[in-house]
């Protein structure tokens, strides 16, 4: 159980902090080449759906020139956020405050002791100082180690699909889109109870070693278009956590159904960009776009 809920944790984060690596659609189908599907109304407009890793190296670059393609013919660039929001003093001063335990609070004081004994081990061994996760909330703990974990492994947001092409779109004054702020997204972690912060960091620890291991099989499929495989590695992180599923990725796939929709309704040629995992199977945006009689068929 431990290992499913710290996989669903990473595999629902999306464009939150640049960590989830998941999913595409489901179906017992060949695995198309690449991770991008095209949108098409009975109109005839049409929109381009690409799963985001938001985290990876050097060695996946150039991209497939149908990617390249697929956004060249684009007009305008939908992401999950703003990215600029990420470099806004004021943002980020409140996206911290989120983060934090109240003032006179330690993480010691919220985690049952050996989980917190489990925390100081792990941060001597990655080089994260004991005094900085202290002050953190358990959800944002977990993602401290983490991301010390993935950046070891060479791993890096800046190299990440949806900085990629948020930084070609601004290059070219693209007009750009978000689907949601930063702060909606750090929310819906911080939303969650104590209890399931705690299981979250306790299944983090637990796993730790294979999390770069884990991240470059399922990079490498993403690669491959090997949706199948994402949606199976989705599937099994959420098993025994329907309360993430439900805050990280089937809520916000709901709320992202408008969003293409006005694209498709203006026009518009919209090359959306979000999280792998919200394009897989049951309650993926692929999925409530089709229940919408819309044409999603993977590239």
């Amino acid at each position: 159980m431990a290992g499913r809920i710290n996989r669903a944790v990473h595999l629902g984060l999306g464009g939150v902090l640049a960590l989830a690596v998941m999913a595409g659609m489901a179906g017992a189908q060949e695995p198309a080449k690449h991770f991008l599907w095209k949108v098409t109304a009975s109109t005839g407009a049409e929109a381009y759906l690409l799963g985001s890793v938001h985290v990876l190296t050097p060695a996946f670059y150039p991209l497939d020139p149908s990617i390249d393609r697929a956004f060249a013919s684009s007009k305008v660039l939908v992401e999950e956020v703003d990215l600029d929001e990420m470099t806004n003093p004021a943002t980020m001063m409140g996206l911290v405050a989120k983060a934090m335990l109240p003032d006179g609070q330690t993480l010691d004081q919220v985690v049952a002791k050996d989980t917190f004994e489990a925390v100081r081990a792990r941060a001597e061994s990655h080089g994260v100082p004991l005094m900085l996760l202290q002050r953190m909330k358990p959800w944002m703990a977990a993602v401290t180690l983490t991301t010390a974990v993935l950046t070891r492994a060479g791993f890096d947001s800046s190299l990440g699909i949806d900085k990629h092409f948020f930084d070609r779109a601004k290059a070219a004054d693209m007009p750009r889109r978000a689907l949601e702020t930063v702060t909606y997204q750090f929310d819906r972690l911080d939303g969650l109870g104590a209890t399931m912060q705690e299981a979250s960091l306790k299944a983090m620890l637990a796993d730790i070693e294979v999390q770069a291991g884990n991240i470059e099989v399922m990079a490498g499929a993403w690669k491959r278009g090997d949706a199948a495989t994402l949606e199976r590695l989705l599937h099994e992180g959420f098993t025994d956590a329907p309360e993430l599923a439900e805050r990280l990725l089937y809520e916000r796939n709901r709320n992202w159904v408008p969003h293409v929709e006005r694209c498709l309704n203006e026009d518009a040629r919209c090359f959306v960009v979000v999280g792998a995992a919200h394009l897989v199977g049951p309650g993926s945006l692929v999925e409530l776009l089709r229940e919408r009689k819309l044409s999603v068929v993977q590239q």
